[in-house]
């Protein structure tokens, strides 16, 4: 088949839907993918990419038409919506004269924001081609929850943006199964919609890193907990803070943070300012071919996330990836996400934003015997190969997709 893949974000920035279009590449199809110039998650463009990036080039075999988009910068408001707009703007007005070919399928990544649906709609019906739409934030909510809209009219603008994008897709595939029924209120239509997980990179496997490694020297001495990925307002970096605090007299614990993301500059201040650097340290960012490396190092991978109702619905991806690489995993979250920690046995969840409940499930890992920790890994990756397995995902995606062409477009 031939399949144009709209996304604001792809390669180099890390997200899974790379991964989905090399799969879908190495299983014969061909691949093109609409996105913009890549600034997630410092918020800066990437250094060369500028508007000798507009047009086509090529990643891996699959052909990439890039657009101008403005930066995230520090993330505020105001910045993210000029972020959303100008990729709007741009792969509306470009997209068309970029994306000559004929496409079976249009397939819409939307990992927030929810206006990645615009410039698809468009050539949804400029080229005559179904299009999917594969939800992993559920917007208004998202939006409401993380950046702190409280007008209700734009809300109301929001919703009808949302309903009108819905309206279009000939197939909604959502992340988590909490996500069908607040798909349906908003406006995607009954019997287009289906469950369709995340799964983790096949780079996420456990390793067995060399005596030498260099990773080895960024772990103190002791049990190590990890926290990987954005360190943006949705992961309630606070609940890791305080119950580091809590722990503060437990000198074996360290808490380690891999990433980056508007958040940073706050944990950094907020441990020195009560003085956790003996214990809590920030690593940095590293490509994402390295996470399975660092993970392999910790004792335990920690998610987190604020306790909102829209974040009960949704399975964080880096609970996929914590999963795949046999590790045990601590989560302060509520809902779907606790509930694949709890069913998997690779862990212990606590309420979102509960840190003396997360300080004290740490304490209970911590004084388990190794051999335990070690089954609990197993058992999640045994859960993940049952539930989330890449190849076979894939495959029931490409099955969708025929289904969707043969169709053809649904009325909206």
């Amino acid at each position: 088949m031939r399949i144009l893949i709209v996304s604001q974000y792809f390669w180099p920035e890390s997200f899974r839907i790379n991964d989905l279009a090399l799969a879908l590449k190495e299983r014969g199809h061909q691949v093109s993918v609409l996105t913009g110039f890549p600034n997630y998650p410092a918020g800066i463009v990437f250094e060369g990419y500028g508007w000798s990036s507009i047009g086509r080039s090529d990643y891996e075999g699959i052909t990439l038409f890039r657009v101008p988009l403005f930066g995230r910068r520090q993330g505020r408001s105001w910045q993210l919506a000029l972020n959303y707009l100008s990729f709007v703007l741009s792969a509306s007005l470009l997209g068309p004269f970029l994306c000559r070919d004929k496409y079976d399928v249009i397939f819409v990544f939307e990992p927030s924001p929810f206006t990645v649906g615009i410039p698809a709609m468009l050539l949804r019906w400029l080229k005559k081609a179904p299009m999917i739409f594969w939800v992993q934030d559920l917007w208004p909510e998202s939006v409401v929850a993380t950046g702190g809209i409280r007008s209700l009219r734009l809300v109301g603008l929001i919703g009808k943006m949302v309903r009108s994008i819905y309206r279009r897709c000939d197939r909604v595939l959502v992340q988590s199964r909490g996500f069908v029924e607040p798909a349906k209120v908003a406006g995607a239509p009954d019997g287009r919609i289906e469950y369709f997980p995340n799964w983790a990179e096949a780079i996420y496997r456990p390793v067995e890193l060399e005596a030498s490694a260099p990773e080895r020297v960024k772990f103190p001495n002791g049990f190590n907990i990890l926290f990987a990925g954005n360190l943006g307002a949705a992961q309630s970096l606070e609940t890791l803070i305080s119950a580091a605090d809590k722990l503060r007299d437990e000198p074996d614990i360290h808490w380690l943070i891999l990433g980056d993301g508007r958040e940073k500059s706050w944990l950094r201040e907020k441990i020195s300012e009560l003085g956790l650097e003996r214990t809590v340290h920030l690593l940095g960012r590293f490509p994402v071919e390295e996470m399975p490396r660092y993970f392999s190092l910790a004792d335990l991978l920690l998610v987190t996330l604020r306790r909102d109702p829209i974040f009960t619905l949704t399975i964080p991806s880096k609970v996929q990836s914590y999963l795949a690489c046999g590790k045990p995993i601590i989560g302060a979250i509520n809902g779907e996400g606790a509930k694949v920690i709890e069913e998997s046995g690779a862990g212990l969840a606590v309420p979102a934003e509960d840190s003396d409940a997360l300080a004290e499930s740490v304490l209970k890992l911590y004084r388990l015997p190794s051999e335990k920790l070690e089954e609990m890994g197993k058992q999640g990756m045994v859960y993940y190969e049952r539930n989330f397995n890449r190849d076979n995902l894939v495959r029931r995606l490409e099955k969708i997709m025929t289904e969707v062409r043969k169709e053809g477009l649904c009325e909206s």
